[in-house]
């Protein structure tokens, strides 16, 4: 079982930007598919982004592709969301999954605690 830990959350303004940040320890980080979701209040949680083991190729959703981009550094444990051109319906819980098995939301068995992403209009 990998542990997950998310960084980098906070306040931004619409048309802003954040890094997220998810450093991975246990197993061996390059055998994981890894991937961001999110939750919002009231709402069930979404797919963000994937990303196979060796860095290519990558999934979004539709409401973030072309705004936001996943990345991992195997060589440190961790990968990463950049979100650009924030939007306040992109406020949520942002959680970092890892999946040995594939890329659909019930292979992610390993899950961090969260970090709280707020985009002001």
């Amino acid at each position: 079982q990998v542990q997950l830990v998310e960084s980098g959350g906070g306040l931004a303004r619409a048309g802003g930007s954040l890094r997220l940040s998810c450093a991975a320890s246990g197993r061996t980080f390059s055998s994981y598919v890894m991937g961001w979701f999110r939750q919002a209040p009231g709402k069930e949680r979404e797919f963000v982004a994937a990303l196979n083991r060796s860095g290519g190729p990558t999934n979004y959703a539709s409401s973030v592709k072309g705004r936001f981009t996943i990345s991992r550094d195997n060589a440190k444990n961790t990968v990463y969301l950049q979100m650009n051109s924030l939007k306040p319906e992109d406020t949520a819980v942002y959680y970092c999954a890892a999946s040995m098995t594939g890329w659909g939301l019930n292979d992610f068995g390993s899950w961090g605690q969260g970090t709280q992403v707020t985009v002001s209009s």
